[in-house]
């Protein structure tokens, strides 16, 4: 009787098969490493921060017009950006 070894392991067609889905969950779990990855390492926003870090921005400002290292159309200029 032939024998013809069309598979690797599973028999006739099931070789591909199976291994388009261990591709694609292979693909998939390093995606997802590499999305936890991201999401470790990035800094969290959140409405009170980024308000902070706009009063933070806005005192900077102001401590510089004060001294005297900015116009007063800078100022004003940067001002009107940080309230948008």
């Amino acid at each position: 009787m032939l024998h013809h070894n069309w598979g690797f392991m599973y028999g006739p067609g099931h070789g591909w098969f199976m291994g388009g889905f261990g591709s694609l969950f292979g693909l998939l779990l390093i995606g997802l490493l590499v999305f936890l990855v991201i999401r470790l390492f990035q800094r969290p926003v959140s409405g009170s921060s980024a308000r902070r870090d706009r009063e933070d921005s806005m005192e900077i400002l102001k401590r510089r017009y004060a001294n005297g290292d900015i116009s007063t159309e800078e100022f004003r200029n940067i001002r009107t950006q940080l309230k948008d």
